[in-house]
């Protein structure tokens, strides 16, 4: 049997990790030794989506929510 070493991240933990960042977080400390690339990418997204709640929240409390 061959051992392969998945260093990706799905599309599906990509999104999550966007839209809950502590996720991004969780799954970054998690893969940060065995899964470089993994892991980084997380981060990557976890980072990318807290600039984005935020100004997502912005526009829903001040326009939609008036």
């Amino acid at each position: 049997m061959k051992d392969t070493h998945n260093d990706s991240l799905s599309m599906f933990w990509f999104v999550v990790s966007n839209t809950m960042p502590p996720v991004g977080f969780f799954l970054y400390f998690k893969h940060r030794k065995q899964s470089p690339n993994k892991a980084k990418r997380a981060l990557t997204s976890a980072m990318i989506g807290i600039p984005l709640a935020s100004i997502m929240g912005y526009i829903i409390n001040t326009y939609i929510l008036k």
